[in-house]
């Protein structure tokens, strides 16, 4: 076994999910991730805690929907029951074929969504944390040799998560302390209000309230949004592409959008229920080992010098105590560059110009 598989468990055990003796986890394991479950099961087995693994697949979700006649039942009490119990829930992504759910019905997802969505929070309720294994599929899906993009994929996530940690101190105290963000970029212009709402310093680990390794994001929710916002980098959301949407927001709702490729995958979000018209996420990348775009989520919204926003829920670790934040069964994010030209400010403050914030070399006032 390659030695950072085993050192990606570590990360993932120790930093991540913080896993102590006698913890009940679930590791959802997806079919090109088994080496990374093999080394996860070994550390969990270290540290004494209680393992149940599932089979995650795309063909088999496909095969499910395809055949179902569309009326599901309502969070089913043996699977709810599941994650209601555990302590950690781990999902270790290795897709084998990123698009294997492109021919699924719209109308039959968004039902199996819509009814999953008590389970979807039971399962947020635990010290869950996504990470991604190497495999052939994402490397194809990102235009690289598989070698290549294992390197990719271990600098990103075999990183000192302190430092980062601390770095992205920073911006999270600027937000906190902020009312409004403006973002200007090509064909972007738009203003997020935020005062109240706590950001997030994703280092990677649930101590930081954040799910995802790797990491490297600073995030928030906003409860108002103005103006019109152009997402440049291409993606593929619900095994179908879709490049450069553009969104119109007034009063916090998007009331125009339009794409170049995929516009009817941002209608179906769009329309999926009351919340999925509102943003729920304004994330702020700051992964320097994240280098290139990659055409998978958890990596390219962390990339330094890049926004995403997402449309759907928000997060309650961004919501002060007894408030709720924007609710939906979805949670679909899109990635804005921020280069040559672009600013990101805070309150009027001048906090990121052409993708570099105001502590790095190079930041011209």
């Amino acid at each position: 076994m390659d030695d950072r598989i085993r050192e990606h468990a570590r990360i993932l055990v120790d930093w991540s999910a913080r896993i102590e003796a006698g913890d009940d986890v679930v590791v959802a394991v997806e079919d090109g991730a088994h080496d990374l479950a093999v080394a996860v099961a070994e550390q969990l087995g270290d540290r004494g805690a209680n393992l149940l693994s599932t089979y995650q697949s795309d063909e088999l979700t496909r095969a499910y929907l395809q055949a179902h006649e569309g009326s599901f039942t309502e969070n089913p009490e043996y699977e709810l029951a599941l994650y209601e119990r555990a302590d950690s829930v781990l999902f270790l992504k290795g897709s084998r074929n990123t698009t294997e759910t492109a021919d699924v019905d719209s109308d039959r997802r968004q039902a199996y969504s819509t009814a999953r969505q008590e389970i979807r929070e039971a399962r947020l309720d635990t010290d869950w944390v996504s990470t991604q294994h190497p495999t052939r599929a994402m490397a194809q899906q990102a235009g690289m040799a598989y070698a290549d993009y294992a390197d990719f994929v271990y600098d990103a996530t075999l990183r000192d998560w302190e430092a980062l940690a601390e770095e992205q101190a920073r911006l999270k105290e600027i937000l906190d302390d902020g009312s409004e963000v403006r973002i200007v970029a090509d064909g972007t212009d738009i203003t997020l209000f935020i005062d109240g709402r706590v950001a997030v310093n994703s280092a990677a680990s649930v101590a930081y309230d954040s799910h995802n390794l790797p990491s490297g994001e600073v995030f928030t929710a906003p409860y108002d949004t103005a103006g019109v916002v152009t997402f440049d980098v291409p993606m593929t959301i619900q095994g179908r592409r879709v490049r450069n949407v553009e969104l119109t927001f007034k009063d916090g709702v998007v009331v125009d959008w339009s794409a170049e490729q995929g516009e009817a995958v941002i209608e179906e979000i769009i329309g999926t229920d009351g919340g999925s018209r509102q943003l729920g996420e304004l994330g702020v990348g700051m992964n320097r080992g994240v280098d290139r775009i990659t055409d998978n989520i958890l990596f390219d919204e962390k990339m330094g010098g890049t926004v995403h926003l997402a449309l759907g829920r928000a997060y309650d670790a961004c919501l002060p105590e007894g408030e709720s934040g924007n609710d939906s069964a979805v949670h679909e994010d899109l990635i804005t560059t921020m280069g040559e030209g672009s600013r990101l400010e805070v309150d009027g403050e001048i906090v990121q110009r052409d993708g570099l914030f105001r502590w790095e070399d190079g930041f011209e006032a």
